[in-house]
């Protein structure tokens, strides 16, 4: 059963149309898509912006348009963060009906509805708005994977999160503080304010006071700046502590991983743990966010909403470094 009728055949989105700026970004009238077997038919009421689309939209790293297209991309859909209500089903999924609020993500979501893989949406925590809520996926599952599995955080530790007032390091300070660990959160003293108010127990300005020559020591080092060497990060980490890269997107054009490679390279001489992170998605994930939110232990940090005909600002504001949190753009 479908709310979704047989007039309905066209719909809003935001299309892409080369690599490069937010100038590559089109609102266009295209055909509204059909679920397939095990997809799910979303009426999207907000989407979040994330570090992902902006990769996939300039086309960088490089190696990205071996698998999209070498000179535009083959499927000019954008967006992937996405909360909304299910409009119709596709053969063989159940667990939904339509009607049901949803969050998670789904390829094109900056658009009036995108279908979703069933096992990539959950139901929406009823705490939460659509805002909020379509601003949890990508960063919240980055955060909690780089927390819980890469990091094998326990109660305890202590914690630095670099890049702590982003979009992974909002949620990045609010999970360390509920599995138990003393966070100190990396930020400029614009938003330090912000990462205190996440919980953090120590909040360290990086332009007045370089962390990693202040004698502190930490036995987890969730790097989401992606700014600071590797061996320099290694001078804070305990001698067996674990240092989990995941930022490091301006590390060269080709394939924008050497920050990760060269952590990996060195951990096995060392007693330290180094690691990379290359986050999932999946409804297991969704689904422990979603009984965090609800707990009250981690709320979404909406900084700025955008109408769907402004991606491109919200996107440029993403770039420029001027979000708080998360961007959601309300459909």
């Amino acid at each position: 059963m479908s709310s979704v009728t047989m007039g309905d055949v066209t719909m809003r989105a935001i299309t892409q149309v080369g690599y490069g700026g937010p100038d590559v970004l089109r609102l266009a009238e295209v055909p509204r898509p059909t679920p397939g077997p095990g997809r799910v038919l979303v009426r999207v009421r907000a989407a979040g912006v994330d570090r992902g689309t902006w990769h996939l939209m300039a086309g960088r790293p490089y190696a990205v348009r071996a698998v999209l297209g070498l000179r535009r991309p083959r499927n000019t859909a954008t967006g992937l963060d996405v909360a909304g209500t299910v409009a119709a089903l596709g053969p063989g999924v159940s667990g939904f009906a339509v009607g049901d609020a949803v969050f998670g993500t789904a390829h094109g979501s900056f658009a009036e509805y995108v279908v979703a893989r069933a096992d990539r949406i959950a139901p929406k925590p009823d705490r939460l708005g659509f805002e909020e809520a379509a601003v949890v996926a990508v960063s919240g599952l980055t955060a909690l994977q780089g927390l819980r599995e890469a990091g094998r955080v326990r109660a305890g530790q202590r914690v630095l999160v670099t890049g702590a007032s982003g979009g992974v390091g909002t949620y990045a300070v609010q999970l360390a503080k509920a599995f138990g660990a003393e966070v100190t959160g990396l930020c400029g003293p614009a938003k330090a304010d912000l990462v205190r108010s996440l919980g953090a127990d120590h909040v360290v300005d990086y332009t007045c006071e370089d962390v990693t020559a202040g004698g502190r020591r930490f036995d987890l080092v969730l790097d989401l700046a992606g700014s600071t060497p590797v061996a320099r990060l290694r001078r804070v980490l305990e001698p067996r502590g674990t240092l989990v890269v995941a930022g490091g997107e301006d590390d060269g054009d080709w394939l924008g991983l050497g920050r990760q490679f060269r952590a990996l390279v060195r951990s096995p001489f060392t007693r330290q743990r180094l690691t990379m992170l290359l986050s999932r998605q999946g409804r297991a994930g969704l689904d422990d966010l979603a009984g965090l939110i609800e707990a009250g232990s981690v709320t979404p940090v909406v900084g700025s909403v955008f109408p769907l005909e402004r991606v491109p600002e919200a996107l440029t504001l993403l770039t420029d470094g001027g979000a708080r949190g998360k961007i959601a753009i309300t459909v």
